[in-house]
């Protein structure tokens, strides 16, 4: 069984994975408005797996015995005032994101929730590589300041991203970990 404190808390990373999907996507869609359809792409991806990282929470709570409670989320800004602004501000929200999962496992070491701890490690690696992500999308638009060329090969690059369902975020009926 979940401890209560480990599930209330899950329960509220939900909803903190949920709102980074609507964050990215509101960021896809004003990219895209703007004429940055690989940002947007890129930003599309981010979406889906924020959303995977929503149900890995998810079938950790049921697998466990836990119980559901979806919380409400906040509406995410629409507009930025330049594409380097949303990408400081997915780079600035992926730190609270980091803080978020830092604080579960500290919470999960204190309840000797060693199960939850083991599946939180996957979320502190990965909390590693969405800064890096987040940082070298900054640098880019950084360097390039706006401009069109850069800001050209740039969009064409990103629009290469694709999403890959991770297994470790299959549900035990699935056939997945």
């Amino acid at each position: 069984m979940v401890p209560e404190k480990i599930q209330k808390a899950f329960n509220e990373q939900i909803m903190h994975e949920t709102f980074s999907a609507w964050l990215y996507l509101s960021m896809a869609a004003w990219l895209e408005s703007e004429g940055l359809e690989g940002m947007g792409q890129w930003m599309r991806v981010q979406t889906q797996e924020e959303l995977t990282h929503a149900m890995k929470f998810y079938n950790h709570i049921l697998e466990r015995g836990g119980s559901m409670e979806l919380l409400a989320i906040e509406k995410p800004p629409a507009k930025w005032d330049s594409p380097l602004a949303a990408f400081e501000a997915a780079l600035e929200h992926e730190r609270f994101i980091t803080g978020k999962i830092n604080e579960l496992m500290s919470l999960s070491i204190k309840e000797n929730d060693f199960a939850s701890k083991t599946m939180l490690q996957w979320f502190v690696d990965e909390q590693v590589e969405e800064e890096d992500n987040a940082t070298r999308n900054v640098q880019n638009l950084g360097m390039i300041g706006g401009r069109g060329q850069g800001m050209l090969m740039l969009d064409r690059e990103m629009g290469q991203r694709t999403f890959v369902y991770p297994l470790a975020v299959a549900s035990p009926s699935s056939g997945g970990e």
